[in-house]
C-alpha cells in the first residue's frame, strides 16, 4: 500500500510540473506593438500631433540585435526612444532624441530590455497636392526592424491632414453627393455641378467648391420635392376618382329606386 502511495505522489508531482511548463510556455511574451492612446485619424494642418508606441518583448521571435528604424512626415519633430526592464530604464542605456523625420537605433538583446518606447511629437504637414478621393492623408509614424540587408515594417500609421477651408468644402461636396444619391429621376445636371465641385476643390478654389456643391444639393432636394407634390397630387386625384365613382355609384342605386316606386305605384 505504502509503494502504491508513493507511486501516486511521483506521478502527481510530474503531473504538476508538466502543467507547470505548460503554463509558462503559454504566457511567454512576444514582439508586439501597441499604442498609448489612439492614433489620429484626422489632423489640422500645423497642429500638433503626440503618439507613443511601446514594443514588448522586442527580442522574441526577432534577432539579438536589430535596428530600429523611425519616419515621419510630421514636421519640427522630436523622437525619444527609452529601452526598459519591467517597466524602468534599463541602467547605462540612456533615453535618446532625435530631431528629424528619420532616426535609427541599435537594440541589444545584452542591455536586458523587455519594451522599447518611442514617443513622437511633432506638427501636421501642410498638404502638397488636393485630392478628393482619395483623400490627403500623411504618415504619422513608419517604425521598421532592420536586420542586416531585411527590413520588416511592423507599424504604419496615417492620417487624413485639413485646413478650415477644405474640410468646409468637402463637407459640401459630401452633403451634396447624399442628396443626389437620395433624389428621383434623372440628376445629370447636379451630378455634374459635383463633378466642376470637385475640380474647383482639386484646384484649392474652395469658395466655388462650396457654391457649386450647394448648387447641386438644391437640385437634388428640389427633384425630392417635385416627386413628393407629385405623389400627393396622384393620392389626391385618386381619392376624388373614387369619391366621384362612389358618388355615381350612389346616384345610379337611388335612381333605380325611385324608379321602381315609380313602377310599383
Amino acid at each position: 500500500m505504502r509503494m502504491n502511495s508513493i507511486h501516486y505522489s511521483r506521478a502527481t508531482v510530474a503531473l504538476l510540473c508538466i502543467v507547470g511548463l505548460v503554463a509558462v510556455a503559454g504566457t511567454a511574451g512576444a514582439f508586439t506593438v501597441s499604442t498609448e492612446g489612439d492614433v489620429p485619424n484626422e489632423t489640422a494642418v500645423d497642429s500638433e500631433v503626440s503618439v507613443t508606441y511601446v514594443i514588448d518583448d522586442p527580442f522574441t521571435d526577432a534577432p539579438d540585435e536589430w535596428t530600429l528604424a523611425g519616419e515621419t512626415e510630421l514636421e519640427n519633430v522630436s523622437w525619444t526612444v527609452t529601452v526598459l526592464r519591467a517597466g524602468n530604464p534599463v541602467d547605462g542605456v540612456d533615453p535618446q532624441t532625435y530631431g528629424s523625420q528619420s532616426f535609427t537605433q541599435e537594440l541589444d538583446i545584452d542591455n536586458n530590455g523587455d519594451q522599447v518606447r518611442v514617443e513622437l511629437v511633432g506638427d501636421t504637414p501642410a498638404i502638397e497636392n488636393y485630392t478628393y478621393e482619395p483623400e490627403e492623408r500623411y504618415t504619422v509614424a513608419s517604425l521598421t526592424r532592420v536586420t542586416g540587408n531585411n527590413e520588416n515594417e511592423f507599424r504604419n500609421d496615417t492620417a487624413h491632414h485639413y485646413t478650415n477651408e477644405s474640410r468646409e468644402a468637402r463637407k459640401a461636396i459630401n452633403a451634396s453627393q447624399q442628396a443626389v444619391a437620395n433624389a428621383p429621376g434623372d440628376n445629370s445636371d447636379a451630378q455634374s455641378d459635383i463633378d466642376r465641385a470637385i475640380s474647383a476643390y482639386e484646384a484649392e478654389n474652395f469658395d466655388n467648391a462650396i457654391s457649386l456643391a450647394e448648387d447641386a444639393e438644391q437640385q437634388a432636394q428640389q427633384a425630392q420635392q417635385s416627386q413628393q407634390t407629385t405623389q400627393t397630387l396622384l393620392l389626391a386625384g385618386g381619392a376624388l376618382v373614387v369619391l366621384l365613382l362612389l358618388g355615381g355609384g350612389g346616384y345610379y342605386f337611388y335612381s333605380q329606386s325611385q324608379e321602381d316606386d315609380y313602377s310599383k305605384l
